[in-house]
């Protein structure tokens, strides 16, 4: 056996890697999650104030929450076996600088409100990387 459990999951008596069919199964769970979290908060927005400034900018903050997301996910996979904390954490570096690139050029470049971009960035990220913990589970 190579050191996994019947389900597919990783064996922890063994400390086996991670198998490609778990990764593969919580990898695209935890992207329909964050798409369902980020993408309906902003629809929500969108609703609540329909074609203004405010919801161009939370649904811009949206698509680049949900690919960061995307990314951080696949940084901290490599780490599972060994140390998670550190996966957890590069990806945790990896969001900050998103947040801080958005904040010094992205807004210029893209003529968005600042306060509601930046907000909804971060509280997409924040909300995402809280929903993440749950699929870097074993």
């Amino acid at each position: 056996m190579s050191g996994t459990t019947e389900a597919g999951k990783p064996g922890k008596a063994t400390g086996a890697a991670f198998t490609s069919a778990w990764l593969v199964r919580r990898g695209s769970q935890f992207a329909a999650a964050s798409a369902v979290l980020v993408f309906g908060v902003a629809g929500l927005v969108a609703v609540l104030s329909p074609g203004s400034e405010l919801s161009r900018a939370v649904w811009t903050s949206a698509g680049i929450a949900f690919v960061v997301q995307l990314l951080a996910f696949a940084v901290a996979v490599p780490f599972l076996a060994k140390n998670p904390i550190m996966g957890w954490g590069l990806g945790s570096v990896l969001r900050l600088f998103v947040l801080m690139l958005y904040a010094l050029v992205g807004l210029k470049v893209l003529g968005l409100a600042a306060a509601p971009a930046l907000l909804s960035l971060a509280g997409f990220l924040f909300a995402s990387m809280l929903l993440e913990s749950l699929f870097l589970k074993p």
